[in-house]
């Protein structure tokens, strides 16, 4: 009897590489003077998009939120709607890193690195909000910190701010040290390197005198593993804080038990789909095809399929809860969604974040980088109008038809938009010209001499 092949998944990293090879081409990333002028233009356009940032700040510092498109109903506007959305992007790197790292799954070692610091500028541009939120940051933002004062008046602790300011602390905490403990090894790696004593010094300081010796390497297995074990809960923990903004209301739309399993699912759903959309060009601008190999993109794709599936569980529930509840507003509320004003918003997340990623059945469309990216692209699209149909739609008409309203953007929420997503690139653009984009001693135990004998590449 003839016998079956058996199936072998794609190498996570391709055939031909030594722990020297792997060495050179990620270390060379950084230490190289020369850098392809595709990098020097993402800078500018990062560059320029936070100079449009700090315009828009500093008018609304100046004159207030009246600068903006929020009114009454509508008191939450794009702050809201794009503090969720980045925090939502912010997901990935830690479930990347931590998660699949205690799961001992090999295929995260090419994007776990540049998944984390995605996460930390993720989580920066999402704070902004919030403190620009409240108009006036030195008369309010400090009231959201629990700590006393001199006239005995303490934060209201059942507000979700306070909770929000818990939990992004929290995160973008544990995700700092988490990344900067990783990165630690390929610091004394660049240390070594480095030609320029200056340079040298530098990464010298941040290796914080590694030298690679058995002790180091126990310890730090042991604060890495711990720093996993502690971001695995913040996955499900901050989302989940994030949706009790909404579900603790009483407004149609927001008051529902699903809300936080439903932004969970959502933020990883964006997540993942940021990452690809930044490793499709990464590994094509630095050639990096070896690293980020197919199986990276493919697994992407996969996660990204189930976790659209999810969402698109959520929204097809939101509708029967409505439909079920036989409460009035709730299901007005629905119906409004789908043929209010803001029809064609609700319609474009459908075809966003449900129809288009049925393609990565397909397994031809999940080995396809430009299809993973073009995909990709729809579903952070998506995702940002969801957030915004979950906030405005639920907010433009109120239980009274004399207390309805019209939001609209102006051009400051939009400025101020497009200028965190500036941020957001140039912070990348220096990221990966400073510091190496993929972990060089993961990659090192991927290496066929790494695994004989059981042996570690260190």
């Amino acid at each position: 009897m003839k016998a079956e092949p058996v199936y072998a998944p794609p190498p996570v990293i391709e055939p031909g590489h030594t722990f020297q090879t792997v060495t050179e081409q990620i270390a060379g990333i950084v230490l190289t003077r020369r850098h392809p002028y595709s990098w020097f233009f993402g800078l500018f356009v990062g560059f320029m998009g936070s100079m449009m940032l700090l315009m828009a700040v500093t008018w609304l510092l100046i004159k207030g939120t009246g600068i903006w498109g929020v009114n009454i109903p509508i008191g939450w506007g794009f702050a809201i709607i794009n503090f969720v959305w980045w925090i939502g992007i912010g997901h990935a790197g830690t479930l990347i890193s931590a998660i699949l790292l205690l799961l001992k799954q090999d295929w995260r070692t090419s994007i776990n690195r540049f998944a984390e610091a995605m996460t930390l500028f993720a989580v920066v541009c999402a704070g902004l909000f919030p403190l620009i939120h409240t108009g006036r940051p030195w008369l309010a933002a400090y009231w959201l910190l629990p700590y006393p004062n001199t006239m005995g008046i303490w934060p209201q602790f059942r507000s979700p701010l306070i909770w929000d300011v818990f939990a992004v602390s929290t995160y973008l905490t544990v995700s700092l040290l988490f990344w900067y403990v990783g990165l630690v090894p390929d610091l004394a790696t660049l240390r070594d390197r480095a030609k320029s004593l200056p340079i040298r010094r530098l990464f010298g300081v941040l290796s914080l005198g590694w030298r690679g010796a058995a002790r180091h390497w126990e310890r730090y297995e042991e604060a890495y593993l711990l720093l996993a074990g502690l971001s695995t809960p913040l996955v499900l923990s901050v989302h989940t804080v994030v949706s009790f903004d909404f579900t603790i209301g009483i407004i149609p739309g927001w008051h529902s038990t699903i809300f936080p399993p439903y932004f969970v699912a959502g933020a990883i759903y964006a997540g993942f789909a940021m990452v690809l959309t930044l490793a499709v060009p990464l590994r094509v601008l630095y050639h990096l095809e070896d690293f980020l190999t197919m199986r990276h993109l493919e697994n992407m794709g996969k996660v990204m399929l189930v976790t659209g599936l999810i969402v698109g569980y959520g929204y097809v529930f939101e509708a029967f809860f409505a439909w079920y509840s036989s409460n009035t507003y709730e299901q007005y509320m629905i119906y409004n969604r789908m043929f209010g004003p803001y029809w064609a918003f609700y319609w474009a997340l459908i075809l966003c974040n449900i129809v288009m990623p049925q393609l990565l059945w397909k397994k031809s469309i999940r080995t396809s980088p430009a299809m993973l990216f073009f995909i990709s692209m729809f579903v952070n699209v998506g995702m940002w109008l969801e957030r915004f149909e979950i906030v405005v739609t639920s907010l433009h008409r109120d239980f009274l038809p004399s207390s309805w309203g019209w939001y609209w953007p102006t051009r400051w929420d939009i400025m101020t938009f497009f200028g965190t997503i500036g941020l957001f690139v140039m912070l990348f653009f220096l990221f990966i010209r400073v510091l190496p984009m993929i972990s060089i001693f993961e990659m090192r135990t991927m290496v066929p001499a790494a695994k004989v004998k059981g042996g570690k590449a260190h």
